[in-house]
């Protein structure tokens, strides 16, 4: 693990920090009033936590009237690091309009989640969160059809698949992710939730027919529905060790403004296999911004031991700024615990191992009938990387 050295911060900034962001959630449902400690705030401390976090701009919007607690040079680099998150937003929601527009074109169906579109739905304001790309949901059949249509629009593919891995590389990998002249990664597109190693087979085809419309600056598009919503986030956040409260507060915000239909997330969340990281979340949540559970969740949750002890482990590395490095065997461990079924805890480690992607394609290229022989490139990649951590 790593401890991430931009965060200094003591418990004193750490708990004002979720007390904010406690009042934030609050105030976007109506009521909430935060009460500035008495004893001195690191604010150099403080504000480097919220902007790692993604929450600068909720930070903003609940110290903003506190004037009299609050240096006004804290106001003010809050007031410039929101400004510039809603020109960011602006421009990003400019750049997903253009891209639904030239898919809705050419026939093609896309899902816009996560970044400016949770921001609407989850704060009702385009710019409380802080994006830096757009993210859409597609069919695996459609990539290469939108490859070539976003090129037109000055996106160039960051990866470059040899065309006779493309079919390995859609099995496989789960994202596509773009450049263009505005920045880097500034779009990208997956078909499936997460890579195929992960061993979380979601339906993909059942969330486009799960999904929902919304306005998002006034132009209508597809979102998942609430329940995968639930779903999506909490693998999202599992999958990055849950390092960013912004992930929380998302979550949160669905819970209270929406009507969750709860029999179908645990349904489905059995059916996946990723019951534990649902409760981890939740209790996270819960522990975070006290946020109240629905009655079924919490008596399933209260039978879990393994997901109470893991939610204490991972909200105290959250909290000291330890995260998860990717690619190493304590991440690998963690994702491998995390999960409660036997059987996906083996597929895991077996496709982990097993399953090749773009670095091996990089490091030898074979013809299309010695592909197999990737499966080796990468156990001999696999071993090497770990051994040198």
């Amino acid at each position: 693990m790593n401890r991430i050295a931009q965060t200094s911060a003591s418990t004193r900034e750490w708990n004002l920090l979720l007390a904010a962001l406690s009042v934030c959630l609050r105030q976007c449902n109506g009521a909430g009033v935060l009460r500035i400690p008495q004893e001195p705030v690191d604010w150099n401390s403080l504000l480097p936590l919220a902007d790692r976090h993604g929450v600068s701009s909720l930070l903003n919007r609940v110290l903003a009237p506190h004037k009299d607690m609050v240096p006004g040079v804290v106001l003010n680099s809050l007031h410039r690091s929101h400004e510039q998150n809603v020109h960011q937003s602006l421009f990003l929601a400019r750049e997903l309009i253009r891209i639904l527009d030239c898919l809705d074109a050419r026939g093609i169906e896309a899902i816009a989640y996560k970044g400016i579109v949770l921001s609407e739905i989850c704060y009702g304001d385009l710019a409380m969160r802080q994006c830096g790309d757009i993210d859409l949901f597609v069919h695996a059949v459609d990539v290469a059809g939108i490859r070539e249509a976003v090129w037109d629009l000055g996106f160039t593919p960051r990866t470059r698949i040899p065309r006779n891995a493309e079919v390995a590389y859609l099995a496989s990998g789960y994202e596509c992710t773009f450049d263009s002249a505005a920045g880097k990664n500034l779009l990208e597109l997956q078909w499936a939730l997460q890579p195929r190693f992960y061993a979380v087979d979601f339906d993909m085809e059942g969330l486009f027919k799960r999904s929902v419309n919304v306005t998002v600056v006034g132009r209508n598009m597809k979102t998942p529905s609430v329940e995968d919503s639930l779903i999506v986030l909490s693998l999202h956040a599992a999958k990055h060790a849950w390092e960013k409260l912004i992930w929380f507060c998302d979550i949160a915000q669905i819970m209270k403004r929406e009507t969750v239909n709860w029999d179908k997330v645990q349904s489905q969340a059995r059916e996946l296999g990723i019951e534990r990281i649902l409760r981890v979340t939740l209790l996270l949540i819960d522990r975070f911004f006290a946020c109240e559970l629905p009655l079924s969740m919490r008596n399933a949750i209260a039978a879990d031991r393994s997901a109470h002890i893991f939610a204490e482990q991972i909200a105290s590395s959250i909290s000291r700024g330890v995260s998860y490095e990717p690619e190493t065997l304590p991440y690998f461990r963690l994702m491998m615990r995390l999960r409660e079924r036997p059987i996906d805890r083996a597929r895991f480690l077996w496709r982990l191992t097993f399953t090749p992607g773009p670095g091996e394609w990089d490091v030898v290229h074979l013809p299309k009938p010695l592909f197999p022989l990737y499966r080796v490139v990468r156990l001999a990649r696999l071993a090497s990387r770990l051994a040198q951590r």
